[in-house]
């Protein structure tokens, strides 16, 4: 029996209600690995379905891939564009709804094998970026309670259509974010390019240990993004340091010691006046990331919770990987002595928060070191 009018118009009010806070939502977040969660998990409530995934299309590869599989913890999952019924529905740009997923030639099993899932019904719709070319695929799977339908099909289009923008847009930032990352490493290696050593290593390294230590510390997953992007502007105070100093192989004076901390201040300048939040913590860091927790540091002697996060963090991660790396001044350090180093300096020179957030991140810091 059709719905009444009054329950037609307020079923209809409801539907509108979900798509404009849906689509406030997805616009707030610009970051597509985070986007694609949302979408995920978002669809799968709104169609009362059990798992749902974004494909999106890599014109080099011509593979659909996904970073959203609820369930597999973030596992990227990669297919053929013409194999199964993603491919199909990415080839043909038409929308499938399927009962009974084993019972349709185009369902690849394998997918299930790999994931120990049960596929059974499916609702799968193209996505297409602007100018109508192919962007992906949005797949729902098993419908809660029975089979997907009309209703289902027509909210999954309008989802589709505010999806779509909503991708092309994280993925623009995702491309201005990794250029912006590669403008700051390479002014990162124009404020050190004078040093023989192998810098480049050493700030891309430092900057992956910094945002390990500050995921283990619950920071946002945006505050460790920009931790990772700006911390190698740590030294770019070095710019300023004349080259009798910075690239002196002895010992230094004392004389010239004072002078060498002052690049502390100098990157303070160099970055002064912030607009940013990216750019107030990359002058935090600059700034503070020779103070010490007990308030021995420079260029301020700032103490303790006085010290910016940020700072304290790059701080560590800084000093770990210039002890495990080969200098000219010296031989590399063994992982295990670098890390004795660093909890006998906590509540000293380290902050012991941030000294626990790096042993329990240890494991993955040691994986990436012997990675091949």
């Amino acid at each position: 029996m059709p719905d009444s009018p009054v329950a037609a118009l307020t079923k209809s009010a409801d539907k509108l209600s979900i798509l404009v806070k849906f689509s406030y939502e997805i616009s707030q977040e610009n970051r597509l690995g985070p986007l694609l969660t949302l979408l995920a998990s978002e669809i799968s409530r709104m169609l009362n379905a059990d798992r749902s995934s974004v494909f999106l299309y890599d014109h080099e590869t011509h593979e659909l891939w996904s970073i959203v599989a609820q369930g597999l913890q973030g596992k990227e999952l990669r297919f053929p564009a013409d194999k199964g019924i993603i491919g199909y529905v990415l080839q043909t740009r038409q929308m499938v709804n399927i009962d009974d997923a084993y019972q349709d030639f185009r369902f690849n099993p394998e997918s299930d094998k790999q994931n120990n899932y049960i596929t059974k019904t499916v609702l799968a719709i193209p996505l297409k970026d602007h100018n109508g070319n192919a962007l992906g695929v949005f797949q729902v799977l098993n419908k809660i309670g029975g089979s997907f339908d009309r209703d289902d099909e027509a909210l999954l289009e309008l989802i589709g259509l505010l999806a779509s923008v909503a991708i092309e847009n994280a993925q623009l930032y995702e491309s201005l974010r990794k250029s912006h990352y590669e403008m700051i490493l390479r002014l990162a290696k124009a404020a050190q390019f004078r040093d023989k050593q192998d810098l480049e290593g050493h700030l891309r390294r430092m900057s992956v240990y910094a945002a390990y230590i500050a995921e283990a510390l619950g920071m946002s997953s945006e505050e460790i993004e920009m931790i990772k992007e700006v911390s190698p502007l740590h030294d770019i105070g070095k710019m300023a340091i004349p080259d009798n100093i910075l690239l002196k192989g002895d010992k230094l004076t004392d004389e010239e010691y004072e002078l060498m901390k002052m690049h502390a201040i100098y990157g303070a300048k160099i970055l002064a006046d912030p607009d940013t939040r990216l750019l107030k913590m990359a002058y935090n860091i600059a700034y503070a990331h020779h103070e010490k927790y007990d308030g021995t540091g420079y260029p301020r002697g700032l103490k303790g919770e006085e010290i910016p996060l940020e700072a304290r963090v790059v701080a560590l991660a800084d000093v770990f990987d210039a002890l495990i790396s080969k200098r000219i001044y010296k031989e590399n350090w063994t992982i295990e002595q670098a890390v004795e180093y660093i909890q006998a300096a906590s509540g000293k020179q380290f902050d012991p928060k941030v000294v626990n957030a790096f042993l329990k991140c240890l494991p993955a810091i040691k994986k990436l070191i012997t990675a091949p």
